[in-house]
């Protein structure tokens, strides 16, 4: 029957002819469904080559390689098969439900074939295109775009700036920096670097241009600079309006990738206005600037904008010995060690080390190298080249300011010594009393506008921010402080005294080594006076300084004050005689200063107020903290305009009778003082004026925390040889020695810091999660303390999440301790923690997330040994760890001082528990 059925078609008309071709010939019905299942599996693995390809592309790419054109035509026609063979895929249940005979015939020939053949062909491309993606290369460098390179010097210690600062800018989510300096420290130096970099990497963008802004620059100005490079800049361009200039700018560079560098900028740019279209990750356009302040980068819209700072000592010297050249350096032994002086009294600023290496370059004899040390000490603006080359291009800084009482705040800087540490805290009170922050008599808003005017300063890199800011600290003095660069500083004095013409006006010979008052020519010239951190023991001569407003006597060894040297100062505003250890009389000449608004006597050994003193009647500052010998302040109610005052660690405690005083003193409104254990009641009103609060002594009777939650302003607390009443939150509660406070209102909210030492009866200080803002938390030496927070006690303040603000802890000496708290918590802000001699702590509330990683956190252990929640938190915080070893015979170890730091912050906030704890407690008078 075969043969006949084979017979049947030989014999049969064309069409029979064509459907047998179809069926055997060319086998495209026969074999659709293995080619299918070939389609699949080859498509696969050139998907596969294709992510391969496109990795290799996007490798290359970041290094700012340009991919293959044939690469690109390769990956197009993948995407388009792709697209096809899914779309036949798709249909293939369809296709092969219309097979029959076993896959060899079809119900439906003509459209099976023809989806038959598409799938073989298809097959044949996708094997064809899979043999071409094997690329040895799929890049190649672009081509270079025309960048002219700019001329510069060769750079010394900006080697790791530079690579930064390009790396940051290359990167793709980054589409404006922002480089911001002091002037002089190689902001452009750094800036020419970047540019020429563009010419090495060629191709990349399509054009860079160079703008060089300065100071009023005008939006025309700029726009016309912009229009030269991009060859608008004819007759007919000049004419059009700053808009329609704009216009065509925005329509030239929004179809290129450029970059816009701008130097020297001293305000904000208005892009937009100047028709720059506005960097984004799609155009992948960067605009670039220089600027000396900070608050200009955030207001360009780089809010994480890069600092350059001064060279290292090193690098400065060697930038200083090119300038000076090796044939000046060899020819006296004597000279290089010179030099090493004269570069060190440049600071690092390069413009200082440039100008300066030039001038001495040809000096050969060691007696021109030790004048011109004398003369860098002594007035450096006398120096050669520094009243032309220096000083006028830092002043530029200055002139930038605007408001004149910002002005006169960064002169009143220049009184504190080279390198010497300004704690702002006392500063913002002198300017209060010298005027320059208005006359606002709410001294909390006073002061905020003084942490605003510093802010500039340290936005325009007139002043450099150092450590952490901690307010009212024991000692009234911050951890937060500032500095002035020594050549800034130069400025400010030469400013101040009027360009070098009136010299008297400023007298400044802070950390100076007088041993005595220095001549001066015309004393009714002096407007202001340094003589801080001298060597000064007596002060006897007649002066005339009818004129003068601020004197400065404080840190010498001053022992006598006489009421002839003061006796013509009326217009005195600001004196400061604190840290004269041995100070111990005002003379009654006091009584003559009527202008006197601040006066400092903390850390000295008076013991008694003059009777004078009560005619001061504009006095608004008075600082007796420390006064170890000061046993009353009887008269004191006669200050009608005082503010402000400190009997912190004196001898003058909160008894009836001081209170009583106190409580006449209307305009008062921060108060630091020790509390007497005698003290029955305290005035509300007083209580609310309190910043800085002293307990001592409180054993008989515990302390009432009562008295706490009435001080509203209370910021730091210190405690010695004394113990609490305790807080429950249950309100049935009826035992007249708890203090009964709502747990959803926390009722120490200014509370920062909290010293507690030898307070042996105390257990746990759960009552701390009431004081959510707490920042520093230090406990010494108290025997009994087993916890920091009880979890019993803390049953109805489970929604409260101690800590938050906290960013040092500080315990030492506790043998009982064996918990901070029963489990991890986040700690947000945290720096460091110091744990000595609590030999049962064992574990710290930490797991991995607890504390963000920053370069300044460290955890100081003495035993080092400690159990970790698991082995990420070991892995997170383990490297932080400094191992510690104490003496119980070194001071400084047994008040939490590791004898190894790796935080200058750390050491310097230790010494300053060191030495407030010392005065505090009686150490030493």
């Amino acid at each position: 029957m075969g043969s006949c059925f084979s017979f049947q078609i030989a014999v049969g008309d064309q069409t029979m002819n064509r459907i047998f071709d179809c069926l055997i010939g060319k086998s495209y019905i026969r074999t659709l469904e293995q080619n299918l299942r070939a389609l699949q599996r080859e498509m696969e693995d050139l998907r596969a080559t294709q992510h391969e390809v496109q990795n290799k592309v996007a490798r290359e790419e970041s290094r700012h390689q340009q991919r293959l054109e044939a690469v690109q035509v390769w990956l197009d026609r993948v995407n388009s098969i792709d697209i096809e063979c899914k779309d036949l895929l798709s249909v293939s249940p369809v296709e092969l439900q219309k097979l029959c005979l076993c896959g060899l015939c079809t119900k439906y020939v003509c459209s099976s074939y023809k989806y038959g053949k598409k799938v073989f062909l298809l097959l044949e491309e996708v094997k064809i295109l899979k043999s071409e993606g094997n690329f040895d290369e799929v890049s190649q460098p672009p081509p270079r775009s025309e960048v002219e390179e700019r001329p510069t010097q060769p750079t010394i210690g900006q080697e790791e700036m530079l690579e930064k600062a390009w790396n940051r800018l290359m990167e793709d989510g980054v589409g404006i920096m922002g480089l911001h300096g002091m002037g002089g420290v190689g902001k452009t130096t750094l800036f020419k670097k970047i540019h020429n970099k563009f010419a090495e990497i060629g191709g990349t963008f399509d054009i860079v241009i160079w703008i060089v802004v300065s100071q009023g620059a005008k939006l025309s100005k700029l726009q016309e600079d912009i229009a030269e490079k991009l060859h608008l800049c004819d007759d007919l361009w000049k004419n059009k309006n700053e808009s329609d200039k704009a216009t065509d700018i925005h329509r030239v560079l929004k179809g290129k990738r450029f970059v816009l560098m701008l130097d020297d900028i001293w305000e904000k740019v208005d892009l937009e206005a100047i028709g720059i279209p506005y960097p984004s990750e799609v155009n992948k356009c960067k605009v670039a600037f220089t600027t000396r302040s900070r608050e200009v980068c955030g207001e360009m819209g780089d809010h994480k904008p890069m600092q350059v700072n001064c060279l290292e000592p090193e690098d400065a010297w060697e930038l200083f010995k090119n300038k000076v050249g090796d044939n000046t350096l060899s020819s006296d032994p004597v000279i290089v060690g010179l030099a090493r002086e004269v570069a060190q009294k440049c600071r690092g600023l390069p413009l200082a080390l440039n100008v300066i290496g030039e001038t001495m370059a040809s000096k050969t004899m060691v007696q021109e190298w030790e004048y011109a040390i004398d003369v860098l000490t002594r007035s450096a603006a006398e120096f050669s080249g520094m009243e032309n080359k220096i000083l006028p291009i830092l002043k530029y800084s200055y002139d930038s300011l605007g408001d004149e009482h910002i002005k006169s705040c960064f002169l009143y800087c220049a009184l504190f010594p080279e390198d010497g540490q300004i704690y702002t805290e006392t500063l913002i009170d002198k300017l209060i009393c010298e005027g320059f922050i208005g006359e606002d008599q709410v001294i909390k808003r006073a002061r905020n506008k003084g942490y605003a005017m510093l802010g500039t300063l340290t936005r325009a890199n007139l002043l450099t921010k150092v450590g952490t800011e901690l307010a009212n600290l024991l000692t009234k003095v911050s951890i937060y402080h500032c500095v002035m660069h020594d050549v800034v500083r130069e400025m400010a004095l030469w400013i101040a005294s009027d360009f070098g013409k009136q010299k008297e006006n400023f007298v400044v010979q802070a950390s100076a080594g007088l041993h005595e008052i220095p001549e001066v020519k015309d004393w009714g010239a002096v407007r202001r006076m340094s003589l801080m951190r001298n060597e000064i023991e007596e002060i006897t001569c007649e002066s005339k300084c009818s004129e003068l407003t601020t004197l400065f006597l404080q840190s010498n060894q001053l022992k006598n004050l006489s009421g002839e040297f003061i006796r013509y100062m009326q217009k005195l505003v600001v004196l400061d005689l604190s840290d004269n250890r041995d100070f111990n009389e005002l003379p009654e000449q006091i009584s003559g200063l009527v202008s006197l608004q601040y006066l400092d006597l903390s850390f000295t050994r008076i013991e008694q107020l003059p009777v004078g003193l009560k005619e001061l009647k504009k006095l608004t500052f008075l600082d007796l903290a420390y006064t170890a010998r000061l046993c009353s302040i009887s008269g004191i109610s006669r200050l009608l305009s005082l503010r402000v005052l400190s009997l912190l660690g004196s001898k003058v405690h909160g008894d009836a009778s001081v209170l009583k005083e106190l409580q006449q003193l209307e305009n008062l409104q921060d108060l630091a003082i020790t509390l007497s254990a005698e003290l029955i009641s305290l005035d509300q009103r007083l209580a609310k004026v309190i910043s800085i609060l002293g307990i001592e002594g409180f054993l008989q009777k515990p302390f009432d925390l009562s008295f706490l939650a009435s001080m509203e302003n209370l910021s730091s607390l210190w405690v010695k040889n004394s113990y609490f009443s305790e807080i429950k939150c249950r309100e049935s509660e009826t035992d007249s020695s708890y203090l009964h406070i709502n747990p959803k209102i926390p009722c120490f909210t200014n509370l920062s810091r909290l010293d507690i030492v030898k307070c042996h009866s105390m257990k746990d200080l759960t009552w701390i999660l009431f004081a959510p803002n707490l920042v520093v938390l230090f406990i010494e030496d108290s025997r009994e303390v087993g916890e920091i927070i009880n979890k019993e006690k803390a049953t109805n303040l489970t929604s409260i999440t101690p800590f938050l603000k906290l960013e040092r802890l500080i315990l030492c000496y506790l043998p009982k301790l064996e918990s901070i708290y029963w489990s991890p918590l986040p700690f947000p802000l945290l720096l460091n923690i110091d744990v000595e001699e609590c030999p049962k702590l064992r574990k710290l509330p930490l797991n991995a997330t607890s504390a963000p990683k920053v370069e300044e956190f460290r955890i100081l252990m003495y035993p080092p040994e400690l159990e970790w929640e698991d082995e990420d938190t070991k892995n997170r915080f383990l490297p932080e760890m400094v191992s510690t070893s104490t003496s119980s015979k070194d001071p400084l170890l047994r008040n939490g001082i590791p004898r190894c730091l790796k935080s200058e912050s750390t050491l310097l906030l230790l010494i300053l528990l060191y030495l407030s704890s010392c005065r505090a407690f009686g150490l030493y008078n």
